[in-house]
C-alpha cells in the first residue's frame, strides 16, 4: 500500500470527527451512524454541529452514496405517540450555537441502505447548509453506542411533519 494512500486514509478519518466549512466554521463532531439491526433496511446517522461563525445558518439537505434516500428527521409527540418525521425546512443552527443529533431527536434519516451497517465502517455524508455550503464527513458506524437516556418500548410511527 503506498504512503500516499495510507495518508489519505489517515485524514479522512481525522476529517470524521471534526469538519469546517470553508470560512463559514461549521464544525462537526461526535458523528456516528447505525441500523436497527443486522438486516434493517433502514439507518440513521447522528451528529453535532456547531456553527462557529458569527452568521446562522440552516442545515437544509443531506446526502449519502449509502442509501437510496437520504432525508431530515425528527421526533413529534402526540397522544403519547412518538412519531419520526421528515423536516423538508431543515435545522437551523444559530451563530455560535451548537445542535445535537440524537437517538429519538433530530438525525438524518437513511433509508433503502445500499448495503449493511458494519461496525467500524464508514458511512460518507454530505451535510448541505443555506450558507456554508457542502459539508462533506465520514461517519463512523457504531452498533454498540447506547442511547443518552434511551427511549424504551415507546411507541414509534413514521410519517411527515407536514401532515403525513
Amino acid at each position: 500500500m503506498s504512503v500516499q494512500l495510507i495518508s489519505a486514509a489517515i485524514l479522512a478519518a481525522t476529517l470524521s470527527t471534526a469538519a469546517f466549512a470553508g470560512d463559514m466554521a461549521i464544525k462537526v463532531t461526535d458523528s456516528y451512524a447505525r441500523s436497527a439491526g443486522a438486516n434493517a433496511p433502514t439507518g440513521a446517522a447522528f451528529i453535532t454541529l456547531m456553527n462557529t461563525s458569527d452568521t446562522d445558518d440552516r442545515l437544509i439537505g443531506v446526502a449519502s452514496p449509502a442509501a437510496k434516500r437520504v432525508e431530515l428527521h425528527t421526533h413529534l409527540e402526540n397522544d403519547g405517540i412518538m412519531k419520526m418525521v421528515h423536516v423538508e425546512e431543515g435545522f437551523p443552527v444559530a451563530a455560535g450555537e451548537m445542535i445535537e443529533m440524537q437517538r429519538g431527536g433530530k438525525h438524518v434519516m437513511l433509508m433503502g441502505l445500499n448495503d449493511t451497517l458494519e461496525q467500524g465502517a464508514m458511512v460518507p455524508v454530505t451535510l448541505i447548509f443555506e450558507k456554508a455550503g457542502e459539508v462533506e464527513v465520514m461517519v463512523p458506524v457504531d452498533l454498540e453506542r447506547m442511547p443518552e437516556g434511551g427511549h424504551g418500548t415507546m411507541q414509534m410511527k413514521h410519517g411527515n411533519k407536514t401532515g403525513g
